[in-house]
């Protein structure tokens, strides 16, 4: 075995066992994506609410009869994508966006887990118009970090997308599943300070199956990406 050949063996394995680890890091993302998802559940459980005018954090409220269920759907949805953020900035190139798409998506994972610790209070009201005044609360500030860290994530990787022309299925389908979601957070904030809540509790539950959806599309990027690198 020449010199170059005792150098060049060793890099085989590592390269084989980061591809693996990246795997990993998709699993848990997909595994999140569907995780999110378990509001879907109050269609099919004997739940006394509204879906027009009711939040998803209504579910997990203080006394709910499913409190526990939604809750945990949270917790483990914050679990497995602040873990993924943090094995993507160790295991994918560290460029500026990537960078940022990765934290991002960790501080949504924490603010997810903060989320389910610190539910709604029920009957708790500091007065306003709509449905956002019963987030008056802890779970306000949980709340919003949490959509935002998701937004900034998903804008920063369709960036890196773009910028680093590489990830195809994120220039594609997760740019309109991103724009799909910002028209419906739009919808949101506009209605919200309109009298009336126009159907908000609908306008919610587009807005976090979207970021289901991306979350999902990201898994399988990662997953075809690794795949095409090994072949």
């Amino acid at each position: 075995m020449t010199p170059t050949e005792q150098t060049a063996a060793p890099s085989t394995p590592i390269t084989s066992r980061r591809r693996m680890l990246r795997y990993g890091v998709a699993v848990l993302i997909g595994l999140a994506g569907i995780c999110y998802s378990s509001w879907i559940l109050e269609f099919v459980l004997p739940i006394d609410s509204d879906p027009t005018n009711t939040f998803l954090s209504q579910l997990a409220e203080d006394g709910a009869p499913y409190r526990w269920l939604f809750s945990t759907g949270d917790t483990v949805t914050g679990a497995l994508l602040l873990i993924a953020g943090i094995g993507g900035l160790l295991l994918f190139a560290r460029r500026r966006y990537s960078t940022i798409a990765w934290t991002a998506l960790a501080c949504f994972g924490a603010a997810t887990i903060a989320d389910a610790q610190w539910p709604l209070k029920p009957g708790a009201d500091s007065g306003g118009s709509g449905l956002f005044p019963q987030l008056h609360q802890v779970h306000a500030l949980t709340s919003s970090l949490a959509v935002f860290s998701i937004f900034i994530a998903m804008v920063a990787f369709t960036v890196a997308a773009f910028g680093y022309d590489r990830w195809p299925i994120l220039r594609h389908t997760g740019l309109w599943i991103l724009i799909f979601g910002s028209i419906v957070t739009a919808w949101m904030l506009i209605a919200d300070n309109l009298s009336g809540n126009y159907g908000l509790g609908i306008a919610q539950r587009i807005q976090v199956g979207a970021m289901s959806l991306w979350l999902l599309a990201l898994a399988v990027q990662i997953v075809v990406a690794e795949r095409r690198v090994g072949m």
